[in-house]
């Protein structure tokens, strides 16, 4: 399990030091207390992160939604470094815990944070969010937009549920959440 973990870490966050990104040793080491449901964890979310039809950006779009929504700062902060290396700048960042409405978003940005307020909030996107991405996005992508939500909504839920500190170098990301409540354990 540590040698699946360790190739896990690898392929998914590279050499966190050189990199100046977080390891997400804390997050893992929990996981790694059930070994066979890691190992299949970690195998789908790999194409969650590297399988996705998505761009990263969407994807990234999609993740800080989710932790906004549920209030996880671990999860927040960790993405909000793979967002801002996808391209997010500050406005869209803060833009993502305004929501939907706020301006900086295109019809599509747009349409992709309505989908995780209508999946969070009622289990299926509605019918406005999925027309504009049904226009822009082939049936695999919607699939994606659906699973990433889905897998990230079960981290936000073990992150919380289990208690996982955050790296000391995650804190000053988590005080970005702005308007989002801080509900870590």
């Amino acid at each position: 399990m540590t040698d699946f973990i360790g190739g896990f870490r690898k392929s998914a966050l590279g050499d966190k030091a050189a990199e100046g990104r977080q390891s997400g040793a804390n997050l893992l080491g929990t996981l790694a207390r059930h070994p066979a449901l890691t190992k299949s964890f970690l195998a789908f979310n790999g194409h969650i992160l590297y399988g996705t039809s998505l761009s990263v950006r969407q994807r990234e779009i999609l993740v800080l939604r989710v932790a906004v929504l549920r209030h996880c700062g671990y999860e927040w902060a960790q993405h909000v470094i793979l967002g801002r290396e996808a391209g997010l700048g500050d406005a869209e960042v803060a833009g993502v815990i305004d929501g939907p409405d706020a301006p900086v978003w295109s019809p599509v940005d747009r349409a992709l944070l309505r989908a995780v307020d209508d999946l969070l909030a009622g289990g299926k996107v509605g019918d406005d969010a999925w027309d504009v991405l049904a226009k822009e996005f082939d049936e695999q992508q919607l699939m994606d937009v659906i699973f990433t939500v889905g897998t990230y909504e079960t981290v936000a839920f073990a992150l919380r549920s289990f208690g996982v500190e955050p790296e000391a170098d995650l804190a000053p990301h988590i005080q970005d959440r702005g308007k989002a409540e801080p509900a870590d354990r």
